[in-house]
């Protein structure tokens, strides 16, 4: 770092207030290692700004000394990508909260970046309708990091990923300059679409402070099923029935046979079914009227339905997504895993599945993840040098991304050359060195 740090922490003072530039190792320790355990290092400082101008304050006094900054939100990222290597500024937006007032005619809604998963998906059913994006740490995930990561989960398959769900974005660039683009319009053609680029950027490109937000009907009748099939290649033919039979499909996750018993071992609850299956899919359909019949066809077309427990009222169908939900902290209570989360051609997932344990000999490989987009979370507990690299060169060999969720980080940098071409890596560096100069944002993060 070339800054003057006094100056630049006094700097920053002036900007948010002397109680929001945490400087104690012990103020700072939460906001410098990441959920997984893995990735951590240590902060100048950790700035909380409570609004945009305040953000625009912090980059333009880190633009003056030269310091990096990593953008952080509920700090629930799996790859280090929000976490300090060493001496930056962690730009921490939890202070960002708000959430506006739901627009039910045009259906949308304005949030800040510190706002939670959680607090946007109460404000929609309050106003009678849905943010259809969810995953487990909904009580923590802010729109900031949803945005910065184009996250998924649970019902990507029928809604899209969190790009499906941006109509605008307010961004703060490098140099503390702001770019609003949160107008209420679903047709904008003027110029580039500056927000765009910035979804999925990993806080390489600038800083979310804000989010018009597209919402959905809420859909009340709902009915879920675990259902034990006899390995991938029959979890792809399940989903094809239900794709073919349940125009209602929500979310469609799967489990090995490992990770269900893991999970049910932590929560400490016996399986809903009677008997193993090699692998286990949870689907849930929704609609405006009971989508049982479709389900139960879809079931019956697949040849399944002797192997399904069906689950229709809110409390069944909670008692199944919380085994599914229970994973990640289950994994973490048995070690502090190796998570690589990446995508593979549905064509594909069979198979992928069936060679992926061979890439991490003599460790536990715990798989799950979302059956409906190819998304796969490969958990490795005891993995060895060279695993990581394995993994995602087989994911590559099979045509898949390194990164389905959570982005590239700094923990699979290394790696970007194995699913994107010298010519999309030259893009992405000259984008960064127009929208980021001094090469101070998030450095170290996504672009090797």
């Amino acid at each position: 770092m070339l800054h003057d740090s006094e100056t630049l922490l006094a700097a920053l003072a002036a900007a948010v207030g002397d109680a929001h530039v945490l400087v104690d190792a012990d103020l700072r320790a939460p906001f410098e290692t990441d959920w997984t355990g893995r990735f951590s290092g240590t902060a100048l400082a950790v700035v909380r700004p409570a609004d945009t101008e305040q953000v625009a304050a912090v980059l333009r006094a880190c633009a003056a000394h030269g310091a990096a900054v990593v953008p952080q939100g509920g700090n629930t990222g799996l790859v280090g990508g929000g976490v300090p290597r060493g001496g930056e500024v962690v730009l921490s937006l939890t202070r960002l909260n708000e959430v506006g007032p739901v627009d039910r005619g045009a259906a949308q809604v304005t949030a800040g970046a510190g706002a939670t998963l959680a607090a946007v998906q109460a404000a929609a059913s309050d106003a009678g309708l849905d943010f259809p994006l969810d995953f487990a740490a909904r009580d923590s995930a802010t729109v900031g990091g949803l945005i910065a990561t184009n996250a998924g989960g649970l019902r990507a398959v029928s809604q899209g990923t969190m790009r499906a769900r941006v109509v605008g974005l307010e961004v703060v660039l490098s140099d503390g300059a702001v770019v609003d683009r949160t107008a209420a319009l679903l047709k904008d053609n003027a110029g580039l679409d500056l927000g765009a680029l910035v979804i999925g950027s990993e806080g390489i490109l600038g800083v979310v402070t804000r989010a018009r937000l597209r919402l959905a009907p809420s859909l009340p009748a709902r009915v879920a099923a675990l259902v034990g099939v006899d390995g991938p290649a029959a979890a792809v033919e399940l989903l094809a029935a239900l794709r073919a039979h349940a125009p209602a499909l929500d979310a469609v996750d799967f489990m090995l046979e490992d990770a269900l018993a893991l999970a049910l071992a932590h929560l400490d609850v016996p399986s809903p079914l009677p008997e193993p299956s090699p692998l286990y899919v949870l689907v849930e359909c929704a609609a405006f009227a009971d989508p049982l019949e479709q389900l139960a066809d879809a079931l019956e077309a697949a040849g399944a339905a002797e192997r399904a427990v069906v689950a229709e009222d809110r409390a069944d169908r909670a008692r199944l997504w919380r085994i599914r939900e229970a994973l990640p902290d289950a994994i973490n209570a048995a070690g502090i895993p190796h998570k690589l989360d990446v995508g593979v051609p549905l064509d594909r997932l069979a198979a992928f599945l069936d060679a992926v344990p061979g890439a991490a000999p003599g460790a536990r490989m715990v798989l799950f993840g979302h059956l409906g987009d190819g998304n796969v979370h490969v958990n490795v507990l005891g993995a060895g040098d060279g695993t990581d690299e394995a993994v995602l060169r087989l994911v590559a060999a099979s045509g898949g991304t390194i990164s389905a969720e959570h982005g590239v980080g700094v923990a699979k940098a290394r790696w970007l050359d194995l699913v994107r071409a010298p010519a999309d890596i030259a893009a992405m560096r000259a984008l960064k060195a127009a929208l980021d100069p001094g090469g101070r944002m998030n450095p170290g993060a996504v672009l090797p």
